[in-house]
């Protein structure tokens, strides 16, 4: 893996010509600390200091949370083959995956997904044990399932072998008897809506009240447009899939347009394999 912005060192070869490796190459085994990080695969430590949420958020009030997505896309568009994300993925992405998982406090992902991709409880990881306590979290991200419904098997191991209970985000005239049931198997309910519809800006509030600050949403499309729509997220993590796969697969948002565009800001892209792994920041924020 390469990092190949921000660029920190543009060179021309010393001795007159041009460098080799062109005019404008990211020279990164010239940085100080970060000799041989080039073509190489990165430690997990490497990769959660790429990914670390900011370190200033207010403990309270407006900015006091930060929700990012984690979304694969190909060449044209595709964010799923086969109606799965895995097979334009690679073992890169999946890394970056479990770290962004290793970083959060919590995991959004909708119903549709959750169904789609099998979920499972979020497991503990040694590699970010020391990492979590000293950011006063858990030993794993709980997961938040986004539904209006409640359409979901409550005895899948994501309801019954949670390290922390699942959270099922939902609204205020979701059926009653389905509400019950996720409580019975143990999940927590919050509610964050009229009727039966979420709030996606409310949900991201009720599960920052629960100290649930650093949010990781992993779609699915659906849920990220809706996420866009709100104005709620802060970052986007994409990863450029060199891949074609044509069909009618969906984008990694969906639903209704916004009246105009938002511009988000390139923070950093790495790169391994053809594969680009960008991350994007709103403008305005950290």
């Amino acid at each position: 893996m390469r990092s190949l912005f921000p660029v920190t060192d543009l060179t021309t070869s010393t001795s007159g010509g041009e460098d080799p490796s062109g005019p404008l190459a990211y020279r990164e085994d010239r940085e100080p600390g970060r000799e041989g990080r080039a073509d190489r695969e990165w430690s997990l430590d490497e990769l959660a200091d790429a990914y670390a949420y900011p370190t200033d958020l207010p403990a309270a009030g407006p900015g006091s949370f930060w929700l990012r997505a984690n979304m694969v896309s190909t060449l044209d568009g595709a964010a799923q083959h086969d109606g799965r994300s895995q097979p334009i993925s690679c073992a890169a992405d999946m890394r970056i995956f479990g770290t962004l998982r290793a970083l959060a406090d919590v995991v959004i992902a909708g119903a549709e997904t959750v169904r789609l991709e099998g979920y499972r409880p979020a497991r503990a990881r040694e590699a970010f044990a020391a990492r979590r306590a000293a950011a006063g979290q858990g030993p794993a991200p709980a997961v938040a399932v986004v539904t209006g419904s409640l359409d979901l098997d409550f005895s899948l191991p994501l309801f019954t072998e949670p390290l922390v209970p699942t959270l099922v985000v939902t609204g205020a005239g979701a059926p009653a008897d389905r509400i019950a049931a996720a409580r019975k198997a143990g999940a927590e309910v919050v509610i964050a809506g009229e009727g039966t519809r979420v709030d996606p800006a409310r949900a991201v509030r009720e599960l920052a009240d629960r100290g649930l600050r650093r949010q990781l949403t992993e779609g699915g499309p659906r849920l990220l447009g809706q996420f866009v729509a709100a104005g709620a997220l802060d970052e986007l993590c994409l990863t450029l899939s060199p891949m074609l796969t044509a069909g009618d697969a969906q984008r990694i948002a969906g639903g209704p347009g916004v009246i105009v565009p938002e511009r988000f800001a390139l923070a950093s892209l790495l790169e391994e394999d053809g594969f680009l792994f960008g991350r994007y920041r709103r403008r305005g924020v950290r």
